[in-house]
């Protein structure tokens, strides 16, 4: 259930093994809410479990630091991202996300996985060794495990009684696809007066601007007013960033979003039917780790199915690995976006260090 990151890195990797796959999409043409997205080193690892890690470079923008700078564009703090891929590889990738959903979809189709869009589960009943599903077509699947990877909103985490509430942190982010610029080649990041701005390159040409606004109240804002909000925001900063923002013009290059956390503190199964990706944990965007954590959670759950001899044993085993790794990145996040409210900028790098640290050890 779900087409998304974690979703569709699963249909992957369950086909590899050998297992049947229906993949389910609430939408009806595949949309992806974003522009771009970061693979860190952790991201690009797992893929490469599914042979995916050399596509997925070779589509993205290839990363190796972080360049800390003030409002000026003067650089402050040069954090080396941690490399786990191997000699001469880079520590992560910038990428257009619906690249990313393309490449995905394309590999689960050629696997065999069936994939279907306009769908999702109205219900869902354990009975002995299997698992029921109802779509809101009023078509029943009978299958041996069900996959919630519907978000962080899932339907699917309620219908199964697992709890987790998302909590909205005080931020707003924004995003808006640009033109790379030249200097362009890692990361960067603007400390601003009360929140940060950045640039990420995700391909040769391409980039996105992101800006993370301090808001105690996520009301939402006309799309015909989101480009020049937007450069409103982004008014303190002069320099390279000054010289990018005055090409954010059309409302068409901007997304808005609320930021919500999420960590569901418990078991992430309930009978056959079990969660991943955002609809476990969804951490804020500073550590640019959420979909790392998405497209570990589908390997490893296809690794814990490939190997028991009990359903209900593997998704458990599943759960127990991955439980702390998404608790402490999910925290770690969420004290990062407290901290960038509060302007406590060396308290950031010494978080940011300690959450990419921990994604570095091995899965």
């Amino acid at each position: 259930m779900g087409g998304g990151i974690a979703g569709l890195t699963h249909a992957i990797a369950a086909r590899r093994a050998g297992f049947d796959v229906e993949v389910v999409e609430v939408r009806p043409d595949w949309a992806v809410a974003g522009w771009g997205l970061s693979l860190t080193g952790p991201a690009l690892r797992a893929l490469r479990s599914v042979d995916l890690e050399d596509v997925c470079l070779a589509a993205g923008y290839p990363i190796s630091r972080t360049l800390n700078c003030d409002v000026t564009g003067t650089v402050h703090n040069v954090m080396e991202l941690p490399s786990v891929l191997g000699p001469g590889r880079p520590a992560e990738a910038g990428m257009g996300r619906p690249v990313l959903h393309e490449i995905l979809r394309a590999r689960a189709a050629e696997l065999g996985a069936t994939l279907r869009t306009g769908l999702s589960v109205r219900a869902a009943e354990t009975n002995g060794d299997q698992i029921s599903v109802r779509l809101d077509d009023g078509t029943t699947r009978t299958t041996d495990y069900l996959l919630g990877a519907d978000g962080v909103r899932s339907r699917t985490r309620e219908q199964l009684g697992l709890t987790g509430e998302p909590r909205y942190t005080g931020q707003m982010v924004w995003r808006a696809l640009v033109d790379r610029p030249e200097w362009a080649t890692d990361i960067h990041t603007f400390g601003g007066p009360t929140f940060t701005a950045g640039l990420i390159p995700i391909s040769a040409d391409k980039g996105y601007v992101f800006l993370t606004e301090g808001l105690d109240d996520p009301e939402p804002l006309a799309g015909d007013l989101l480009a020049d909000r937007m450069r409103e925001l982004l008014a303190p900063f002069s320099g390279r960033l000054a010289e990018v923002r005055d090409t954010i013009t059309e409302p068409g290059q901007v997304v808005r979003r609320p930021v919500h956390a999420l960590f569901v503190d418990g078991p992430w199964h309930a009978g056959r039917g079990v969660l991943a990706g955002d609809a476990a944990h969804s951490p804020s965007p500073q550590l640019v780790s959420g979909a790392a954590l998405a497209i570990e959670d589908a390997v490893v759950l296809a690794e814990e199915m490939a190997v028991a001899d009990d359903v209900e044993k593997a998704l458990a085993a599943y759960g127990t690995r991955r439980h702390d790794r998404a608790r402490a990145l999910v925290e770690t996040s969420v004290a990062l976006g407290r901290a960038e409210r509060e302007g406590r900028r060396d308290e950031m790098h010494a978080l940011q260090r300690q959450g990419h640290g921990g994604m570095a050890a091995p899965i």
